[in-house]
């Protein structure tokens, strides 16, 4: 997450509403200096499922994507960028 603000209710929305529901979503702010933050915060608060790294300095988006492989406890991961979606199969 950097300066996605407008992007990241729909980008996170999309992930959480996926009929898997056994996953974790490690949000990585990267100093954001827009309303990132704010709504990562926010939305992490309603859902377990959700961790939040905050970072104090941008190193870009390898250094935050490798913060989030040395946490992640799954066997399988994929990477979203802010302005992402995943659309729903019917």
């Amino acid at each position: 997450v950097y300066n996605a603000g407008e992007f990241l209710a729909p980008c996170i929305n999309s992930v959480l509403k996926q009929s898997f529901a056994d996953f974790e979503l490690i949000l990585v702010d990267d100093a954001s200096s827009d309303e990132s933050l704010s709504y990562c915060q926010q939305i992490a608060k309603t859902d377990s499922r959700i961790r939040l790294i905050e970072k104090d300095l941008n190193e870009g988006v390898s250094a935050a994507r490798n913060i989030a492989l040395d946490i992640a406890v799954g066997s399988y991961v994929t990477f979203i960028d802010g302005d992402d979606l995943l659309h729903h199969q019917l």
